[in-house]
């Protein structure tokens, strides 16, 4: 018996060691540690804030809009003083009848109940959300599009929290008389700081508004920095589903897509010629139309102009007159002219935003007389982006610069400062000479014709309209054309290029040109 005990005995000394060692591992072991903290706690977190974009003054494009957003604990005396400020009051109901401590948009700060505890949230986008084509959007917490896809990384990676932290107990009910725990990450400055001006931006999608179908982009001359970029019609965040099912299609970018180029291109010929050494003086008698390769080719004005030199044939917009000058143009060197001018080579911006290359005509094509006379005046197989044109007329204005474009200046960590700036890069691709010939050209287009829709009030301004057949005919067998004006101001000191396209517009002089007009002037009143 005696013997039986001691091994009795032995057996539970020798269990309770083997418990005892499993209870220290457990509680050594951090995770189970961790648990053990939360048990009997409950947080809430109340808005994520992701990094910020930004104008090129560091002016938020985004986060720029809050909201109120309160963390109540549902007492009877907390829910009747915060109903009245509730935004949302099904969905506040709703969350009410658990007893736990929740969240809930309200629409003002102070409240005197210790249960409740308020938050000023950024809102990601705002009301008339500035640059939407720009900036793109974010999707179940990824960038989608825009510079929130192409910096997806970064403004994730930075996040601004705020949580409120309560002890509960077993029901999930708060314990009265213990303090809840508030903790708030400072303001966000971390962001990406873009080229764009926020004034210049917002004079463009004020004024673009009265395009149905196409984009506007304003590039300083001096740097190739893009300051405005907007593409219509625009679309909002909240409302994708009816932006996918528009017929206008306001999803795409069109800033950034290839059209129908037009009689702009008529710059580029000239540009040719005088590389070729033809001067202004070249003469040609319009007659309304011209013949090759027995394929007719008209020019708007059916009467024809008349005898025209260089700079009188820019200013009627003559196609004739090209025509016949690029006769006496190399193919090779005309051809080589456009590339030179970025014409057939696409402009990537930032991850994932590239504006088009176009269509060059190739040698072969020239070859071709019929095609050589499509290319003199813009038409045929050449397309362009608005980026692309607003790029070779800022080089025409800048003395034969021609700057890579700038969409995004770099990131930033503190809000003022920039880390890696991009840096400035361009081509000297005109002499002076030569650019100051095409300028010329330009400011007698909207200067020395009366009937230029063109010419600001305040400033003096320089510019070519195009008008771009594009093969497709309405019901009413009219063909449908797009309407361009490229230009910049101010004349005497160029710091701005403008391009407009109105796709399926109509004349350049009627749609683009009055567009180009008021935002020179706006951009003028704020910027003297």
């Amino acid at each position: 018996m005696y013997k039986r005990l001691i091994i009795l005995a032995v057996t539970f000394a020798f269990m309770f060691s083997v418990l005892y060692m499993r209870i220290y591992v457990i509680v050594r072991n951090d995770d189970y540690i961790e648990t053990g903290k939360n048990q009997g706690v409950y947080k809430l977190t109340v808005g994520n804030t992701n990094g910020n974009i930004y104008d090129r003054n560091y002016n938020k494009l985004i986060n720029n809009q809050t909201n109120y957003y309160a963390v109540i604990n549902p007492t009877s005396s907390a829910a009747e003083e915060i109903l009245p400020a509730v935004t949302d009051k099904d969905e506040f109901y709703s969350q009410l009848v658990y007893g736990s401590p929740f969240v809930c948009q309200v629409n003002c700060s102070e409240f005197e109940s210790d249960d409740i505890t308020v938050f000023e949230i950024p809102e990601r986008y705002g009301d008339n959300q500035l640059a939407q084509h720009i900036i793109g959007y974010v999707q179940d917490g990824k960038g989608v599009s825009g510079i929130e896809a192409a910096y997806d990384d970064f403004l994730r990676s930075n996040v601004q929290k705020n949580t409120v932290t309560y002890s509960i107990d077993g029901q999930g009910t708060v314990l009265q008389g213990l303090n809840k725990e508030i903790e708030a990450d400072d303001e966000m400055t971390a962001g990406v700081v873009l080229t764009i001006d926020k004034y210049i931006q917002a004079i463009c999608e004020l004024v673009g508004k009265k395009i149905e179908k196409g984009a506007i982009v304003v590039m300083d001359i001096r740097t190739g920095d893009i300051l405005g970029m907007a593409s219509f019609p625009s679309y909002s965040v909240e409302n994708l589903e009816e932006a996918v099912n528009n017929k206008n299609s306001p999803l795409i970018d069109r800033c950034l897509y290839s059209y129908n180029v037009g009689s702009i291109f008529k710059l580029i010929t000239a540009q040719a010629a005088f590389a070729q050494g033809i001067n202004e003086d070249f003469s040609y008698n319009c007659t309304g139309y011209t013949e090759i390769d027995s394929q007719v080719f008209k020019c708007h004005d059916l009467s024809g102009h008349g005898v025209q030199n260089m700079t009188e044939a820019m200013t009627n917009s003559c196609n004739t007159y090209f025509i016949e000058l690029a006769k006496h143009i190399d193919n090779q060197l005309f051809r080589e002219t456009a590339e030179k001018m970025g014409f057939g080579m696409s402009i990537p911006l930032a991850s994932g935003i590239t504006a088009s290359g176009g269509n060059l005509q190739s040698l072969d094509d020239l070859s071709l007389p019929a095609e050589k006379a499509n290319f003199s005046f813009g038409q045929g197989k050449l397309m362009a982006s608005p980026v692309q044109i607003c790029t070779f007329t800022a080089a025409i204005a800048n003395e034969g610069k021609l700057f890579v474009p700038r969409l995004v200046k770099g990131i930033t960590n503190n809000g003022e400062t920039i880390v890696n700036e991009e840096q400035i890069k361009y081509t000297q691709v005109l002499d002076r000479n030569t650019a100051f010939r095409l300028q010329d050209l330009m400011i007698s287009a909207v200067n020395n014709n009366e009937n230029s829709n063109a010419r600001p009030r305040n400033a003096y301004a320089a510019g070519k309209t195009s008008t771009a057949q594009t093969g497709r005919f309405g019901t009413d067998e009219t063909e449908i054309c797009h309407g361009w004006i490229t230009g910049y101001f101010p004349v005497s000191e160029p710091k701005y290029a403008v391009t407009v396209l109105c796709e399926d517009g109509g004349y350049g002089n009627d749609c683009a040109a009055p567009i180009f007009k008021e935002i020179a002037e706006r951009i003028t009143d704020i910027y003297k």
